[in-house]
Parts: C-alpha cells; sequence; structure tokens
C-alpha cells in the first residue's frame, strides 16, 4: 500500500465496519476480543496512524496530557517523561510540557492559562509544584482533570502517586549506622517543600533512635542543584571534628560533595562516605560510583498516566493501581565501614 492508510482500509482489510476500528482506536471496551485483535493486527501491518485531530472532535477531546513542572534537575524530569510517555503511545495521547515558578506570584493562574490555551484534557503535576493545595484547589473547581505526585498523601487516591520517602531515607539510617557511622553531616533540600522535609526527617528520627545525635550546626540547607551541594559540601567539611559521612537530599548535591572532598585532597570513601537520593545517571557513572535511594520515578509517573486517562475518559481508576511506592535503597562504593 503506497499512499497513506485510511480508516476505511483497516476496516476493508479487517472485514469490520469503520465504526467498530474507531471504536478500537477511542479506547471502546465494546468490541470482541477476536475483533479488537484482528483490528490491531492490521493497524500493526499497514502503519495506519489516526488523524488526531478528527479524533479529537468526534469526541470533544483534545488527547493532549499537560505536564507541570518547576524541578532544576532535567534528568528527573526525563524519566518522568518517559514513563508518562509509554503510557500515551499506548492510548493515543500525546504529551506537552509546561515548566512553570512555583514560588512565583500568579503561578496558580499562569497554569490555569496553560490548561485553557493549550485545550489539554489533563494535568500531571510534579513536585514541588504538586504540593500547591491552592493550585489543587482550584483545578478542582475548574473541573481540570489531574493527577499529582508527591512525597506526601496530600489528595485522594484517585488524584495522586506518592513516593514515600520517610521509609526509605529510614532504610539509609540503619545502613549507615549498621556500618558504625555516627559523625553524619546532612545536606537537605529546601525546607518550604514537603519532599524535603519527609527525608529529612525520615533521616534524623531513625538516627536519633538508634542513639546517633546529629547537632544542627551538621545540618546544612541546599537548594537541590550540583552548585548549593557544593557550597553546603564546603561549609561542612571545614567544620572541626571533620564529618565522616553526607547524605545529600539528591544525587546532584552529592555529587558536588564528591567535586569538593576531591579538590579538599579527602578521599571518598575511605576518609568520607556519602550519599544521595534520586538513582539520577550520574549516580553510577560519578567516581566513586553513589549509593543512594533509587525512586521508580518512571514507574510513578506511568502509574500517574494511567490515572489521568482513566480521569479523563471517565472509567474508574484500576485498583491494581497503586497511590503508594516505595524508593529502596541502592548500595555501591561512596560508603564505607567505619
Amino acid at each position: 500500500m503506497n499512499k497513506r492508510p485510511t480508516i476505511n482500509d483497516v476496516a476493508a482489510l479487517a472485514g469490520v465496519s469503520k465504526r467498530t476500528v474507531s471504536r478500537v482506536i477511542n479506547g471502546a471496551t465494546n468490541v470482541g476480543k477476536a475483533t479488537r485483535e484482528r483490528i490491531e493486527a492490521v493497524i500493526q501491518e499497514t502503519g495506519f496512524a489516526p488523524d488526531k485531530q478528527a479524533r479529537g472532535l468526534s469526541t470533544s477531546r483534545s488527547y493532549l496530557i499537560g505536564l507541570i513542572y518547576d524541578n532544576p534537575d532535567a534528568l528527573y524530569i526525563d524519566q518522568v517523561q518517559r514513563g508518562v510517555l509509554s503510557v500515551c503511545s499506548q492510548k493515543g495521547y500525546e504529551l506537552v510540557v509546561h515548566p512553570c515558578r512555583y514560588n512565583s506570584e500568579g503561578f496558580v493562574e499562569d497554569c490555569i492559562n496553560f490548561v485553557r490555551r493549550s485545550n489539554i484534557d489533563g494535568v500531571i503535576i510534579l513536585p514541588p509544584v504538586s504540593e500547591s493545595k491552592i493550585l489543587a484547589d482550584t483545578l478542582q473547581q475548574k473541573n481540570i482533570n489531574y493527577v499529582r505526585m508527591a512525597s506526601v498523601d496530600l489528595d485522594d487516591h484517585q488524584n495522586i502517586v506518592v513516593s514515600d520517602d520517610r521509609a526509605a531515607l529510614s532504610d539509609l539510617a540503619r545502613y549507615m549506622v549498621s556500618l558504625g557511622h555516627k559523625d553524619i553531616g546532612i545536606i537537605s533540600g529546601p525546607q518550604q517543600y514537603y519532599s524535603s522535609k519527609e527525608r529529612l526527617e525520615g533521616f534524623v528520627e531513625t538516627l536519633n533512635g538508634l542513639g546517633v545525635d546529629v547537632p544542627k550546626n551538621r545540618v546544612i540547607e541546599g537548594k537541590n542543584s550540583f552548585e548549593s551541594g557544593i557550597e553546603c559540601a564546603r561549609q561542612l567539611l571545614i567544620q572541626s571534628p571533620r564529618v565522616k559521612a553526607i547524605f545529600a537530599n539528591n544525587d546532584e548535591m552529592a555529587a558536588g560533595v564528591l567535586k569538593v572532598a576531591h579538590e579538599m585532597g579527602i578521599t571518598v570513601p575511605d576518609q568520607l562516605s556519602v550519599a544521595g537520593f534520586d538513582d539520577n545517571l550520574l549516580a553510577a557513572r560519578v567516581i566513586p560510583a553513589l549509593t543512594t535511594v533509587q525512586r521508580p520515578v518512571g514507574d510513578m509517573a506511568a502509574i500517574a498516566a494511567r490515572k489521568i486517562i482513566a480521569h479523563i475518559e471517565g472509567s474508574e481508576v484500576s485498583e491494581t493501581e497503586t497511590y503508594l511506592v516505595k524508593p529502596h535503597l541502592i548500595i555501591r562504593d561512596s560508603i564505607k565501614k567505619v
């Protein structure tokens, strides 16, 4: 078939009506399994791609999903997009991204304007923007479908996917203490964010429960950037006595710690153990490879995508879809037994 295949071609080859093909394309459930599989096989063979504009007109949808974020970690955003697109591509939706300034005046209005301007069917919201109650309330008031990704249970479970950062940091604290670490410094994330608080509290409370005290001067607040990791690491490593281990709120800042340690002639992990959070691409590539907490970002994003599509299509979110995902510890070379 030299010309671009049409829905009529698919219908003829599958031996069904154009309407039946349309039902399969639009995800309708009132098509028999054998018929659906036959139509899908013909679509695959011919390379047929439905006209999204026409499809949208027939269903009063745009088949566009928005992604709203304010996060300096490009690797994290990439993982999210891949997770969302793995679902969207199967369901016939496209993704439209919108970076915003979470702390700026009028950011809620900016997000709502993005939804209206782009004519999207629903939005997935990433932290820290997802922590905004005002934004969530406004989306509800305006009947805009949304799903939040967050580190705290802030919403109805149909509208959120939660990363249990607190429990994961408790695991890291126990691991570090099991290796004999007692003099531990912390580079936290911005404390106006729930995710930063959850990680800090989960880590410190577990250390305290194990008899390890963390003095206030051993906790420095960073900005979740590589540059702030460098600045905070310098503040910690000039203290006397020097800390024997540092936990950084994300891998970007942990990489900054490794850089400063190298510049100061402090060997990792022989003289300083370092841990991060996220398990992004940097973690396995820096030297030494970084012990970190792996948050299954792609899986969380895929869950969020399935939930938002269920909202858009007016179907129930599957009972098998979880709202709570626990990150897990990845042990590499940057932490050593004391």
